[in-house]
C-alpha cells in the first residue's frame, strides 16, 4: 500500500528504496497477528476502574497458580482467566511474568494433564506477545517443554507450541538457541509431515522463521 501510493522510502529508516523493490513476506509476523484478538474501541476506551480491577483480579489468579495446595480444577480456573486477561493488556502480561507465574506455568505443562497443558501454553503464548519476555521465557527453560509437546501432545498442543515457538523465534539469539537445541527443529519437520491442517500450517511458519538464522 505504501509503494502503491508513490512512495519510494522506507516507512521506518526513510532510506530509498529500489526502483522495483523485492518484498518478502512475513508470514511469521502475519501467524502471530492472527492468533492475537484486537482489543475493540469500546474495550481500550473503559475507565481507568475497570483496569485496576483486572490487575487486582490478575493478582488472585496468579495467587491461585502458583500455589503448591491449589488443586489441578482451580489452577485451570486460574489458567483460563489468565489467558483471556493476558491476551489484550499488555500491563497485565508484565504482572504475570514478573509474578513467578511462569515456573507454574511451566509445571503444568509437564503435568501430563492435556487441558491444564493447553491453557498453560496458552498463557506462556500470550506472555511471549511482549518482547521483553521473549528472552526470559527461554532462560527459564521453555524450549525443552515446547519440544516434549510437539512430540507428544494433543493435535491443540503441538499446534499452540509451535505458534510459541514462532513468538520467541521473533528474537534472533532465540532463533540461534532453538535451533540447536536437540530435536527441535526435526520435531518441527516431522509435524510438518504427519499434523493436521492447523499443526503443518504452524509447525511450517515456526520453520519459516526459524530457518532465516542461516545455522538453522
Amino acid at each position: 500500500q505504501w509503494i502503491d501510493s508513490g512512495n519510494r522510502t522506507c516507512p521506518i529508516t526513510k532510506l530509498p528504496l529500489s526502483e522495483n523493490p523485492s518484498l518478502i513476506p512475513n508470514h511469521a509476523l502475519r501467524s502471530l497477528i492472527s492468533n492475537f484478538a484486537h482489543v475493540s474501541p469500546k474495550e481500550s476506551s473503559r475507565p481507568r476502574t475497570h483496569q485496576e480491577h483486572s490487575q487486582s483480579q490478575s493478582q488472585a489468579l496468579i495467587s491461585t497458580l502458583v500455589s503448591r495446595s491449589s488443586s489441578n480444577a482451580s489452577k485451570l480456573e486460574s489458567l483460563s482467566r489468565l489467558v483471556r486477561l493476558t491476551k489484550r493488556d499488555s500491563l497485565i502480561r508484565r504482572k504475570v511474568t514478573e509474578s513467578g507465574a511462569v515456573r507454574a506455568a511451566l509445571d503444568c505443562v509437564d503435568s501430563g494433564n492435556q487441558v491444564l497443558q493447553e491453557k498453560s501454553l496458552s498463557l506462556l503464548l500470550n506472555l511471549s506477545l511482549e518482547d521483553d519476555n521473549k528472552v526470559g521465557l527461554v532462560a527459564d527453560g521453555v524450549i525443552r517443554r515446547i519440544v516434549a509437546v510437539l512430540r507428544v501432545g494433543s493435535p491443540d498442543c503441538k499446534a499452540i507450541a509451535a505458534t510459541l515457538l514462532t513468538s520467541l523465534a521473533v528474537v534472533e539469539v532465540n532463533k540461534a538457541t532453538i535451533g540447536s537445541f536437540p530435536d527441535a527443529i526435526s520435531a518441527l519437520v516431522y509435524l510438518l509431515r504427519v499434523g493436521n491442517d492447523r499443526e503443518r500450517k504452524e509447525s511450517a511458519t515456526a520453520l519459516y522463521a526459524l530457518c532465516s538464522f542461516p545455522d538453522n
